[in-house]
């Protein structure tokens, strides 16, 4: 029987999921001409969470590929530059210091015999600078609140690689707007009713009325109204490993004077941790935290004390998450992408990146509208792939912890066990660099060697090398880097200077723009 191509997809739920999923789907299919109808349905009555997101580095290939101008983007959505993550207090004080590390979205190859990650372990460079400092050009531009950026760089290009601090609902507004010019149709109605019949979606009802499509996505969110419609009993957990299922989440007013920062903060808690991120208009933080452990009002206490008490709250949202994936993402004729599909607890920033995978792997296993089971179980194996690694690294940036002052930290110290090839991999990494060899036929698309190692190192799990070294060539490798960081810092613009700048190009003043009121 001679297949048919897809003729039409419907993607039920907007937020950064739906219109990027539209946005990239659109391109690939419509650049040319019109092949494929392509209609995004949202309601109006569900809001898009507003709390700020954080991006890891690879976006940045996301939005240039859909021709997205990149200072437009950033005034648009009151975005700001994110250099890496800073976590703070992830373990036990050190001489009455808070213990801290930076993971950059950089690494520096230098070295010949030698790499500069052994390098820096046999000269016990540990005893007198963080790891993060010893390599990596985007911990030192960090330190002076210093952007990526040179005056002259190009879009999309800097010193350093480099993500995003965005705000959530803008962001979804200016995907929005940029996919309905490109010819994507924007329905704005609530689903009734999801119509099945063997094991495919034939129709949804709505208060618009009744639409049909060869291919569903379901963008709804954590209810996967779409993809529940066809396949129930279809979810794993993973709050064992990961019990953080809750976040209290504020808008916070800057103070005076203050500078949007250049980085994220990632700060430990009682039962949890904090995330603070910068817009150009406000501050998002909040606490993401163990339901079973603090109530919301407990949680949100925490999360004002850690913030101060002369924090001006703006606005305070409680959130549910489920911390899983789907078993199967593609049922039938629908695909379940973004929060629908799966969520890990947004340490790592990690949202608009899995939507960006999922998409992306969609395209390429779409060949007709009479799809094949072996592409459905092809695309279900590799997404289940990357949420399991994933999540084994982050469980890597609890299991490492040796703080023991309430039972979430003495737990959370087990976690590995719920990841044995992440426990035998510790194992190893205690006589041994970790290297790429080790990473490999995994199916990350993000986090490789050498992130690991920055988790690995700033929290002290530092291997014992016994191999032999001149210090003269490891201080040639090091002498080099402080040459680099130093030439990184005197050409790179200050955070406040770039954003000063890229918001004066829009308005012809010079805009201070760390003063402004959400």
């Amino acid at each position: 029987m001679k297949k048919k191509n897809v003729n039409s997809i419907t993607i039920v739920g907007g937020g950064s999921s739906g219109w990027m999923t539209a946005l990239y789907l659109n391109k690939l299919y419509n650049h040319t001409q019109a092949n494929i109808d392509i209609t995004v349905i949202e309601s109006k009555d569900i809001g898009i969470l507003g709390v700020g997101e954080a991006t890891v580095h690879s976006i940045r290939f996301f939005f240039a590929a859909m021709g997205l101008d990149e200072n437009e983007l950033l005034k648009e959505t009151n975005a700001t530059l994110k250099t890496g993550i800073m976590f703070r207090n992830w373990m036990k004080p050190v001489n009455q210091q808070t213990h801290q590390y930076f993971h950059p979205f950089e690494h520096q190859s230098l070295g010949n015999i030698l790499d500069i990650s052994s390098a820096w372990i046999l000269s016990s460079r540990h005893l007198f600078e963080r790891y993060d400092q010893g390599v990596s050009l985007s911990s030192h531009l960090m330190v002076d609140n210093l952007s990526p950026k040179m005056p002259a760089s190009a879009p999309y290009q800097g010193i350093v690689p480099y993500g995003y601090h965005l705000d959530a609902t803008l962001m979804a507004r200016f995907l929005r707007k940029k996919a309905t010019q490109a010819g994507v149709t924007h329905i704005e109605a609530t689903v009734d009713k999801v119509n099945v019949s063997d094991n495919k979606i034939v129709s949804i009802n709505t208060d618009k009325g009744e639409f049909s499509a060869d291919i569903f996505i379901d963008s709804t969110g954590f209810k996967g109204l779409l993809i529940d419609a066809i396949k129930q009993d279809n979810w794993q957990s993973f709050e064992q490993e990961l019990p953080c299922n809750k976040a209290v989440a504020m808008q916070v007013e800057y103070k005076e004077q203050q500078v949007p920062r250049s980085y994220t903060t990632a700060t430990a808690l009682s039962n949890g941790w904090a995330w603070e991120i910068d817009l150009t208009s406000r501050r998002g933080t909040g606490y993401v935290y163990d339901g079973s452990r603090l109530t919301k009002e407990q949680a949100e206490e925490e999360l004002k004390q850690h913030l101060g008490a002369d924090a001006n709250v703006l606005k305070t949202l409680h959130l549910n998450m489920k911390i899983g994936c789907r078993k199967e993402f593609w049922v039938g004729n629908c695909i379940a992408i973004g929060l629908a599909g799966g969520f890990i607890e947004p340490l790592e920033s990690t949202g608009l990146h899995l939507i960006n995978v999922g998409v992306k792997l969609l395209s390429t296993h779409i060949s007709s509208n009479q799809i094949q089971q072996a592409s459905r179980d092809s695309y279900n194996r590799l997404m289940n792939g990357v949420y399991d690694d994933l999540k084994r690294f982050i469980v890597l940036h609890y299991c490492l912890t040796d703080r023991n002052d309430t039972e979430f930290w003495q737990q959370a110290q087990e976690s590995v066990k719920y990841c044995p090839e992440l426990q035998s991999q510790l194992a190893v990494w205690q006589h041994k660099t970790c290297e790429f060899m080790d990473l490999s036929g995994g199916y990350a698309t993000t986090f490789t060697d050498e992130n690991y190692r920055y988790i690995l190192y700033g929290m002290g799990h530092i291997p014992e090398l016994h191999m032999p070294y001149e210090e003269s060539s490891c201080k040639k490798i090091f002498d080099r880097f402080s040459f680099m960081a130093e030439k990184a810092k005197s050409v790179s613009l200050s955070h406040k200077k770039y954003l000063e700048t890229l918001h004066s190009a829009q308005s012809g003043s010079n805009v201070s723009i760390m003063m402004n009121k959400a």
